[in-house]
């Protein structure tokens, strides 16, 4: 196009070598979503110092929802012989309707703890926080989690109050603060990516054997975003 159009007369590698010594390269475009928290930085120096320096008197868990869990083939890859993958069917309806799971990850442990719902209510996250709460008696739980406002539910709030539980509020737009995110991530990988589970029971029993296998290989989660921008004093409240 330079030739063409008069502007330089130069080969392709040499456009590459100089690109390449500017330190441009051929990249996709990226969004990304500026928190309008006006308590940003103080938001994420808490969460950051939980897991920097998880307290004495408890432990720290990362929770959210993973969802919706709806009946769909999803693409994925593997090993097929070449030039035979795996074909997935089209579909365009799905009449076995969604479900939901509430996640929770464990720092001190690495231990991953589940439950798969109908609903993503109040009540069902209500429950959810008592199981946890079983798990840790006589600690105290320090809870990360998202703005959503099934959290900030006043019922969900009191009897967390009462229960020994500090629930601990994630910056608006920020939730690749919540460590438990790159968990969804490999189990989106690893349990759902590539399949076309034809009943929720089915699916439900994917996402379980791949969480028993984790938790067996789990270990202690440290080292949050180490060298990463967000440490940084003049962070701007934005990620790319």
């Amino acid at each position: 196009m330079l030739r063409a159009n008069g502007i330089a007369d130069i080969s392709k590698e040499t456009l590459r070598q100089i690109l390449k010594a500017c330190g441009v390269s051929w990249q996709a475009t990226k969004t990304w979503k500026a928190s309008n928290d006006p308590e940003f930085t103080e938001k994420m120096a808490r969460v950051l110092d939980l897991y920097d320096n998880p307290p004495a008197d408890g432990r720290v868990l990362c929770v959210d929802e993973f969802g919706p869990l709806n009946l769909q083939p999803r693409p994925g890859r593997g090993w097929f012989t070449r030039r035979k993958p795996k074909r997935l069917r089209a579909t365009y309806h799905r009449t076995q309707g969604v479900r939901h799971m509430f996640g929770a990850l464990d720092l001190a442990t690495g231990q991953l703890y589940y439950r798969i719902r109908d609903r993503k209510r109040w009540t069902e996250f209500l429950a959810f926080l008592k199981t946890l709460r079983a798990r840790s008696p006589g600690e105290k739980l320090y809870l990360i989690c998202d703005n959503y406002s099934v959290h900030k539910r006043r019922e969900v709030r009191d009897w967390c109050a009462d229960n020994a539980i500090e629930l601990v509020f994630l910056p608006t737009y920020s939730s690749w603060l919540n460590r438990i995110e790159c968990e969804f991530a490999a189990l989106r990988y690893f349990a759902l990516n590539g399949t076309d589970h034809r009943s929720h029971g089915e699916q439900d029993d994917a996402i379980g054997d791949y969480i028993r296998w984790r938790n067996q290989h789990a270990g202690p989660v440290r080292d949050f975003a180490v060298g990463s921008k967000i440490r940084q004093p003049d962070y701007l409240p934005k990620v790319a």
